[in-house]
């Protein structure tokens, strides 16, 4: 697993930084594995990485599921405070499918947390008012402790326009993006970019 996780992180870097060459301030993403987080080598390894790619510490954000975190909540806790102090985001993918507590949340240096998809599919259903409020508490909730929120599996304008509503930052999903090659990656669709944009 770290033999590819080194890959990975290698490749997306590599792309990074072409796209900041071509003038486009992204950040790429990584998931990380429960063994990932428990290899005493992969600090040591993004910060080479990083290095050997120009970039900086704020360009990378690695992806960490809930229950990754939760199968050793010290050794997590540990090694997200030292990706905090290397200036690396770290992102809790699919929050709510998983069985963190708000207190385990409020001991984690996290930069942001992924709603998992079925929260946002809830938001499609005939009687969805109480769901659109457990996604605008749980948006609160993360902006409250400083989070960019980000609402996985978007499909549709309508449920963007609901996300808008409750203040989340970022969407993403088939409706804005299907997965494709980088090379085949366009940026800077303006008109589409207004019209999806999100308060930050």
């Amino acid at each position: 697993m770290s033999s590819l996780t080194g890959w990975v992180l290698r490749r997306a870097l590599e792309q990074c930084t072409k796209w900041r060459a071509a003038g486009h301030q992204v950040r790429v993403s990584v998931n990380v594995s429960a063994d990932d987080l428990l290899d005493p080598g992969l600090l040591e390894r993004i910060g080479e990485q990083l290095e050997r790619s120009g970039l900086p510490p704020e360009a990378l954000v690695l992806e960490i599921t809930e229950t990754t975190l939760v199968s050793d909540f010290e050794h997590s806790r540990r090694v997200l405070a030292r990706l905090h102090e290397l200036g690396v985001e770290v992102s809790i993918d699919d929050f709510g499918a998983g069985f963190t507590s708000l207190a385990y949340l409020s001991a984690l240096q996290v930069d942001e947390l992924k709603l998992d998809r079925s929260f946002i599919t809830l938001l499609a259903g005939p009687e969805r008012a109480r769901d659109v409020e457990l996604v605008r508490a749980t948006v609160h909730l993360g902006h409250a402790l400083g989070l960019r929120v980000v609402a996985e599996g978007i499909e549709n304008a309508h449920t963007v326009e609901l996300l808008r509503g409750v203040g989340c930052d970022v969407v993403q999903g088939y409706f804005i993006g299907k997965p494709v090659p980088p090379e085949r990656l366009v940026f800077g669709n303006r008109r589409a970019a207004r019209r999806l944009a999100l308060p930050a």
